[in-house]
């Protein structure tokens, strides 16, 4: 498998940084959006990573999926800030911290398949 350690690092990162971020009710600032952006691009690294790979179709599915779940979240909040996330998904922020559990979990998965 190609090598996705510092991919699978940032992303997760970013993915509980912002989960944090969102629950303490911070502002958006632009180094957030930033972090979006280059998280999306850690994601399809590792999702071409899992493809090439061949052997972890169902590890890939659910990775794939988790990932675009939290990202409509983090959308919402890159959008319209707090009051576009909490608009759309206020009352959904025990299951963005369920998916972003899940989220480790599957990252979990694809850094054994590094070793």
């Amino acid at each position: 498998m190609l090598d996705v350690k510092d991919s699978l690092a940032n992303l997760t990162w970013t993915t509980t940084h912002h989960l944090a971020h969102i629950q303490n009710r911070h502002p958006f600032m632009r180094r957030w959006a930033v972090q979006f952006e280059l998280a999306y691009t850690d994601f399809r690294v590792i999702q071409i990573a899992l493809q090439l790979e061949g052997h972890h179709h169902d590890l890939l599915a659910d990775f794939a999926q988790t990932y675009e779940a939290i990202h409509r979240y983090e959308f919402a909040f890159a959008g319209e800030g707090l009051e576009g996330f909490d608009q759309q998904y206020g009352d959904q922020l025990p299951d963005y911290a369920a998916q972003v559990d899940h989220f480790e979990d599957l990252v979990a998965q694809i850094r054994d398949l590094q070793a």
